[in-house]
C-alpha cells in the first residue's frame, strides 16, 4: 500500500513538474484547479525553520514511523484498517521527502519554463534542498468579509485556500481516519511505544 501510494504521488508530481511552469493553473471547475507551486515547507506549504533541518527531521520521523509500521504488520496485532491509516501517513511523509531530497539534484528550475529531468547534480538545487511540488487547489467558496467585520473588513475570503499534493492528502486522511475510527487503538499504540507489543487478546 505504501509503495502504491508513493507511486501515485510521484507520477502526479513528475507530470506537473514536466508539463507546467510554476504558478501556471489549469481550471478543471470553478472550485477545483490544478495550480502548480513549489514550497520549502511542510504539508500545505507550512514552513518550519531551515530547509536542511526540516528535511532531516522528516527523514528521522518517517524512518521511525516506517520501522514501527513494519513491526505492527509483522506482529499482526492491529486491524487492517488501523494499519492502513498508518501506512497512508508514512506514504505521504516519504512522498514529500522524495521531493526534498532528490528533486533539486535531478530537475531544472520550474520558474519561467517547464522543468527538465537532467543528470544527477545538474538540477536547480542540492541534495536535501529540493522543493515540494504542490498542485491541488480547491477554492470552494470565494467571497468577501462584510464591512462590519472586525478583521479583514471588505477583503477577499477563500475557503479552502491551501494548495497541496497527493502526499499531503494521504497524511491528512490517515490522521483524520485514525482520530475518527480508531481513537482508543491509537491511544493504546502511543502508550505502548517503547514497550512490549500487546497481545491480540488484549486489543
Amino acid at each position: 500500500m505504501v509503495l502504491f501510494l508513493l507511486l501515485v504521488d510521484q507520477v502526479i508530481k513528475i507530470w506537473v513538474k514536466t508539463t507546467m511552469i510554476e504558478t501556471q493553473m489549469h481550471e478543471i471547475t470553478s472550485w477545483f484547479k490544478i495550480y502548480f507551486i513549489e514550497n520549502e515547507g511542510m504539508a500545505y506549504g507550512i514552513t518550519l525553520g531551515s530547509k536542511l533541518l526540516l528535511t532531516v527531521f522528516r527523514l528521522v520521523a518517517m524512518s521511525a514511523a516506517a520501522y514501527y509500521l513494519i513491526k505492527l504488520v509483522r506482529g499482526r496485532v492491529y486491524s487492517f484498517g488501523f494499519v492502513a491509516c498508518l501506512a497512508m501517513i508514512v506514504a505521504g511523509g516519504f512522498g514529500n521527502i522524495i521531493d526534498s531530497v532528490f528533486y533539486g539534484e535531478i530537475f531544472t528550475s520550474s520558474r519561467g519554463e517547464v522543468a527538465r529531468l537532467v543528470p544527477w547534480g545538474e538540477g536547480y538545487g542540492t541534495l536535501l534542498h529540493g522543493k515540494v511540488v504542490d498542485m491541488f487547489y480547491f477554492p470552494i467558496i470565494r467571497t468577501t468579509y462584510p464591512d462590519w467585520f472586525p478583521f479583514h473588513a471588505s477583503e477577499e475570503f477563500i475557503f479552502f485556500s491551501p494548495i497541496f499534493n497527493f502526499a499531503d492528502a494521504c497524511i491528512s486522511v490517515g490522521v483524520i481516519a485514525l482520530l475518527l475510527f480508531y481513537p482508543r487503538t491509537f491511544s493504546q499504540m502511543l502508550d505502548g511505544i517503547g514497550k512490549k507489543t500487546p497481545k491480540a487478546s488484549e486489543q
